[in-house]
């Protein structure tokens, strides 16, 4: 099961693209409150929150992952224990960027591992950014799923419309 907080339009495209791109960690915990009672409201059991990973070199490259910014304090508000190792990337993976669904699918085909030791039987909440095709969110709950977790939440800021060109996720 899956939901997104927004749509990712204005003024929320602004807000994670400055959260992606120009290093405003404080965002992060502004959504995060903002998101809060929302995921209250959908009674999901969960026992872990997991960010979306993102790989070694990106990770280097910026420094950060923009979905942790957002996981942490959300886990925190929500009393829930944090595991952002419990998920990684197995390989590195062209941004989804501009692919076509079908290239957004084959690009993280395969691409997660988990952790049996931490995820095995937890209800799990995974979280990422923005929801396209749901590609990034349907391979790493492949991979929690392998590794033994009971279920798998999955929880996005925001969802792209069809309407909205790919080229501007």
């Amino acid at each position: 099961m899956m939901r997104s907080w927004a749509v990712f339009d204005s003024p929320i495209q602004n807000a994670l693209h400055t959260l992606k791109y120009r290093r405003n960690m404080g965002l992060g915990d502004a959504l995060a409150v903002n998101m809060t009672e929302f995921v209250r409201s959908l009674n999901w059991s969960v026992d872990l929150v997991i960010p979306s990973p993102l790989g070694k070199k990106r990770l280097q490259e910026r420094g950060y992952n923009q979905v942790d910014l957002v996981a942490r304090p959300l886990a925190y508000e929500l009393g829930l224990e944090y595991a952002p190792q419990a998920l990684w990337k197995t390989r590195e993976t062209r941004s989804q960027v501009g692919l076509s669904i079908s290239q957004r699918s084959e690009n993280v085909r395969n691409v997660y591992q988990a952790d049996p030791a931490k995820v095995k039987r937890k209800s799990i909440l995974l979280m990422d950014d923005v929801a396209t095709t749901g590609s990034t969110i349907s391979s790493g709950t492949e991979a929690l799923l392998s590794a033994g977790a009971g279920n798998v939440y999955a929880l996005t800021i925001a969802r792209a419309l069809s309407h909205h060109d790919l080229n501007r996720v």
